[in-house]
Order: structure tokens, then C-alpha cells, then sequence
């Protein structure tokens, strides 16, 4: 041992505690909030949702046990961006149409909000994987890009969301 030692504030029970460098400190939680209107399962529906977080952090919360810390909230998807703001119904309805107005659904798009003359060139699939760097990203995530019917399968399963991309860069 080197003798170094990190102090934690507090355990679960709240009292005080040390500890090792190099053990637990944080504790990781997926937690999956289906958009409003959507149906757990459903198919992305190339919309802008504003979602509440707060109940679902605060159930996480409580059944943790926590009592002092930090909660790190991250979206680890890049067509979803995360903000603050007051949610109000006339609010989320003005988030959603200046967002669509700037990066509206690409032409191709099943998005009832698509425009005539737009595409965008992330939803050229039939021309992906563009680059040696995005097919070792495919193969790097299980698809065998070489074999021409997987490549099928690959480009089948890829949706049209050059404009939810867009969206979230901008938040």
C-alpha cells in the first residue's frame, strides 16, 4: 500500500468513511425514459419531445439511499441533448416548432414534419459506412460490414436522424 487514502463524506447511512484509492466511489445507473407518447419499444418517431427528468432522478434518489453527493445526469445517445428549463406545455410546443423550423426532417424521413428539398448527406445509408474510420466503427460494434448481406442489415437498421443530430449539437 502507499498509504494514500481519499476520505468520503458520507456512506449511505451517513456516516463518515475512508477508504482506499482505487475502490468505488460512484455508483452508475442506466435509467431509459420513453418519450411522451411513445410506447416502450416503439421506433423513434424523428420528434422533438421535452421531457421532465425530475420524478425519475428523484425516485433514483431516494431508493439509492443517498443522502449528500453529486448526481451527474449524461445522455449516452447523440440524438438527445440535455437542458434545463421550465417545463410549460406552450413552452415545449415553441421548443418543438423552432427546432423542426431550423433542422426539419430530412424529405425521406416517415416524420409527418418532413420538407420537400431536404436531405441531409448522414442519411445517404445506402452510401454508409463513408470511410475507413466509420466502418471500424461498424465493426467495432459487432457488424460484419464486409459480407454484403449484413452491410444490408446494418444500413436496414440505421434510421433517417441526420436532423436530430443537428438538434441536439445545438442544445
Amino acid at each position: 500500500s502507499n498509504g494514500i487514502r481519499r476520505t468520503c463524506l458520507h456512506d449511505a447511512a451517513g456516516t463518515a468513511e475512508t477508504s482506499q484509492l482505487g475502490q468505488q466511489i460512484c455508483t452508475y445507473k442506466t435509467i431509459t425514459i420513453t418519450p411522451s407518447g411513445m410506447n416502450e419499444g416503439e421506433l423513434p418517431r424523428q420528434a422533438v419531445s421535452v421531457e421532465d427528468l425530475t420524478p425519475h432522478l428523484e425516485s433514483y434518489i431516494e431508493s439509492s439511499g443517498m443522502k449528500n453527493g453529486v448526481l451527474t445526469v449524461i445522455s449516452r445517445h447523440t440524438t438527445t441533448a440535455l437542458t434545463i428549463n421550465e417545463l410549460e406545455s406552450r413552452l415545449a410546443r415553441d421548443v418543438e416548432e423552432f427546432f423542426l423550423k431550423v433542422c426539419p426532417p430530412d424529405e425521406r424521413s416517415e416524420s409527418e414534419k418532413k420538407q420537400a428539398g431536404v436531405r441531409y448527406l448522414h442519411n445517404d445509408i445506402d452510401q454508409r459506412p463513408d470511410g475507413e474510420d466509420e466502418q471500424q466503427r461498424c465493426r467495432d460494434n459487432g457488424w460484419d460490414i464486409d459480407d454484403d448481406v449484413e452491410l444490408q442489415k446494418w444500413r436496414d437498421q440505421e434510421p433517417i436522424n441526420a436532423h436530430s443530430h443537428l438538434i441536439s449539437m445545438m442544445l
